[in-house]
């Protein structure tokens, strides 16, 4: 993956409009992976499911917690993707109070697929998700990569360190302490 462009998707979104009005202000809005990624550095995560414990529990909140860590890095967005639609992102955010990292829903797996991170997860009744994994994405285009050990379909156990933001803020700061030598 390093070196290579992140592939070209439509994602549907669902965004707030309050021009809506009624209990439920969202109109359908299309984010291209331009819209994401052109002209920005940000970070990609990508985990099995929202509303999973690791993913809950540990991954999204610690990500939110060390954005502004991430900043100083010269991050200027994260981003969270996964195998689920765009109701289920939005709900999972708001559950989480998720105000820095934004959701990205790959509702059918495209982007998923054309990152080569599609795996079966039957074993534990998800269908088609997304392998664990991580990226610097500059411009489009993969600086780092982040994958947990074992990429398979339903593999018997769900790893997790590779992919958390301690490890790539790490990365980082090695960079940042080398360019500054």
């Amino acid at each position: 993956m390093l070196g290579r462009n992140v592939p070209d998707v439509t994602f549907r979104t669902r965004v707030r409009d309050e021009s809506i009005g009624g209990p439920n202000p969202f109109r359908w809005e299309d984010k291209t992976t331009a819209d994401y990624f052109a002209g920005k550095r940000v970070v990609l995560f990508s985990l099995p499911g929202a509303f999973t414990p690791t993913c809950s529990t540990y991954q999204l909140p610690d990500f939110e917690k060390l954005f502004g860590e991430f900043q100083a890095l010269g991050i200027d967005a994260i981003y969270c993707i996964s195998v689920n639609d765009a109701f289920v992102m939005n709900a999972w955010a708001k559950a989480q109070e998720i105000k820095n990292v934004q959701v990205i829903p790959d509702g059918s797996g495209e982007f998923t697929r054309k990152m080569g991170m599609l795996v079966a997860k039957d074993n534990v009744g998800f269908g088609m998700r997304s392998w664990r994994y991580a990226a610097v994405v500059d411009n489009g285009r993969v600086e780092k990569w982040f994958e947990e050990e074992g990429f398979s379909d339903n593999c018997a156990t769900d790893p997790y360190g590779v992919s958390s933001p301690q490890n790539i803020l790490e990365a980082l700061k090695a960079d940042a302490a080398t360019k500054a030598a």
